[in-house]
C-alpha cells in the first residue's frame, strides 16, 4: 500500500492541489478536537452511511489520501478502496497525530 509522509501532505495541501481527493475516517469526535482543511469525513463506524455512494461521490482513478488518527483505519481504508476499483490511494503515515507532531503543532493532539 502507497503511503504519504505527513511533511509532503502539508506541501501537497498547500498548493492547493484541486485533484486531490481527501478523506478522513475518524469518529466526528476526533474531527472535533482535530482536523485538516478540505478532508471529507467518512467515519469507519458509519460504512453503511456512505459506502454505497464512494463511487459518486470520488472518482476511482483520482488521486485519494485517506487520513485518520495514527495510520490504522486509514489503511483499513485505503485497502478497502483499492479492492473497489480506485486505483491511485495513499495512506497518510502517522495520521493527524503525526501531522501535528511533525509539521503544526497548532494541531491539537488527543
Amino acid at each position: 500500500m502507497s503511503q504519504i509522509s505527513v511533511e509532503e501532505l502539508a506541501l501537497r495541501l498547500a498548493k492547493r492541489d484541486s485533484q486531490l481527493q481527501l478523506i478522513d475516517v475518524r469518529e466526528p469526535e476526533e474531527v472535533e478536537i482535530a482536523s485538516l482543511e478540505g478532508f471529507e469525513v467518512l467515519p469507519l463506524s458509519q460504512y453503511e452511511q456512505w459506502s454505497q455512494q464512494i463511487k459518486t461521490r470520488f472518482d476511482p482513478d483520482v488521486e485519494t489520501l485517506v487520513m485518520c488518527h495514527h495510520g490504522v483505519r486509514s489503511a483499513q481504508m485505503c485497502q478497502w478502496l483499492q479492492n473497489h476499483g480506485f486505483t491511485n490511494v495513499k495512506n497518510v503515515a502517522g495520521g493527524i497525530d503525526a501531522y501535528s507532531l511533525l509539521v503544526d503543532p497548532n494541531v491539537p493532539r488527543y
